[in-house]
């Protein structure tokens, strides 16, 4: 996404870094959240091999991958270590990875919500103090002499949620090493898991190629539009009688 706007000629510095704060700010707060969900979900489930090994933990050193922290800076998709499960500790193995693995991507989820109640919490604030200009749509915000700085902190926001919205929907991909392949994995036969097992290697190297080319962008970009488009609208109910 750092890609995406250097390309797209805009060069605003306070925008640039509003990017790679949000990026920052979900490596070291939101990445642990994902990690730590698996770990958790995995230990109610019956499953102690990531407690056991201290990645149940907010410690964002203890699940930093410093290339899948490089392309989420770069292209908005990245990856953090992933917590090892043992799925032979689960009463049903495929549904509790199927369970466990759901719990990632859910956790990017909320955190856009609570990204987007933060954005329309500051929008709704501006609005009752009468330092918005006129109501917002899109990008298009304009504020009282003195407070054009708030714009760059619902840019952040922005960002936020829309970094969220594209890891939460790029982990669904039922393609493996990711979320949505052991998600997949409950519905399918064990010969199918073999192969699709005895090929990660491959599919990672797939995927890191066509992260890095951009070949993701025009296939997932109208999901990812669409849930960030519904948490916007849905975190903005809340705030409906300021407007």
């Amino acid at each position: 996404m750092l890609l995406s706007i250097l390309r797209s000629g805009n060069m605003d510095f306070f925008r640039v870094l509003m990017y790679i704060f949000s990026v920052l700010i979900i490596i070291f707060l939101v990445n642990p959240l994902h990690e730590c969900a698996h770990g958790f979900v995995a230990y109610k489930l019956g499953d102690r091999t990531a407690k056991n090994m201290g990645r149940m933990t907010l410690n964002p050193m203890a699940h930093l991958d410093y290339m899948g922290a490089l392309t989420m800076l770069l292209v908005g998709f990245g990856w953090a270590k992933p917590v090892p499960v043992n799925p032979r500790n689960f009463k049903n193995p495929k549904v509790g990875m199927a369970i466990t693995a759901l719990a990632g991507p859910v956790s990017n989820f909320l955190a856009a919500i609570v990204g987007g109640l933060l954005y329309n919490a500051i929008l709704t604030i501006m609005i009752k103090t009468d330092k918005l200009l006129y109501i917002p749509y899109m990008d298009a915000v304009g504020f009282a002499s003195g407070f054009q700085w708030v714009e760059y902190v619902l840019m952040f926001f922005q960002y936020f949620i829309l970094i969220n919205v594209c890891l939460a929907v790029f982990n669904l991909i039922p393609v493996p090493p990711l979320d949505g392949s052991k998600i997949l994995m409950m519905f399918l036969p064990d010969r199918i898991l073999y192969k699709m097992q005895q090929y990660q290697m491959y599919f990672s190297i797939a995927l890191l190629v066509l992260l890095m080319v951009g070949g993701l962008s025009n296939i997932l970009g109208p999901v990812q539009d669409w849930f960030y488009q519904g948490i916007n609208w849905l975190t903005r109910l809340p705030f409906s009688w300021a407007w």
